[in-house]
C-alpha cells in the first residue's frame, strides 16, 4: 500500500466496514482504526448506551468530536467509520482534509439487514426493519457523495471485499 494514501470505508450499518478493514489492514501491514471502537474506549461505554441514554443528536456531537481527535493524533492509513458518520458535511470535510480518500461499500438492503439480524452487536438504529429501511433509503443519498463506489455482491466475503479494494486502490 502506497504510504500516502488513506482510506475510509463509509456504508449502511451490517455493511462490512470494520470486517473489510480488518482484512485490508493485515494485507497491506497498516495500521487501522475502527472509529466505533476508538468511540467506546474513549467514552467508557457501548455506542448502543450512549445512543439509548443520551441520543443519536449528543451522539453525533460525541462522535464528530472523537472523528477529530483521532484525525489529528491517530490517523491510521485505514480507518472504518460508523454508518452515520459520513452524513455530516463536517466529518466528510474533517476526512478529505486530513487525506482521506472515502469509500463507500454499497449493498442491499436485503444484504445488510441479515448481516444486522445475525450481528451480535446491538443497534439501536434498527430494532426492526421498517425504520432500518427508512434509514438505509435516507442515507442512500449521503454515501454517494465518496469519492469511490464499491458494490458488495452477495456471494462476497469481507476478504474477498478486501483484496479487490486493494488491487484496485493500493497496488
Amino acid at each position: 500500500m502506497s504510504s500516502n494514501r488513506r482510506i475510509a470505508l463509509t456504508g449502511f450499518m451490517g455493511v462490512g466496514k470494520s470486517s473489510v478493514a480488518r482484512h485490508l489492514s493485515n494485507m497491506c501491514g497498516v495500521r487501522r482504526v475502527d472509529l466505533d471502537s476508538f468511540i467506546e474506549t474513549a467514552e467508557g461505554r457501548q455506542i448502543a448506551e450512549i445512543l439509548d441514554s443520551d441520543g443519536e443528536p449528543a451522539y453525533r456531537v460525541i462522535e464528530s468530536n472523537a472523528l477529530a481527535k483521532l484525525l489529528e493524533t491517530d490517523a491510521a492509513p485505514i480507518l472504518s467509520l460508523g454508518g452515520g458518520t459520513w452524513m455530516f458535511e463536517k466529518n466528510r470535510d474533517l476526512l478529505r482534509d486530513s487525506g482521506y480518500t472515502a469509500l463507500w461499500l454499497e449493498a442491499s438492503f436485503e444484504q445488510c439487514w441479515l448481516n444486522i439480524v445475525f450481528s451480535r452487536k446491538t443497534r439501536p438504529l434498527a430494532r426492526d426493519r421498517a425504520s432500518a429501511e427508512r434509514l438505509f433509503i435516507e442515507r442512500q443519498k449521503t454515501y454517494c457523495l465518496a469519492e469511490w463506489h464499491f458494490i458488495v455482491r452477495p456471494e462476497m466475503t469481507s476478504m474477498e471485499i478486501a483484496r479487490q479494494i486493494r488491487e484496485e486502490f493500493f497496488d
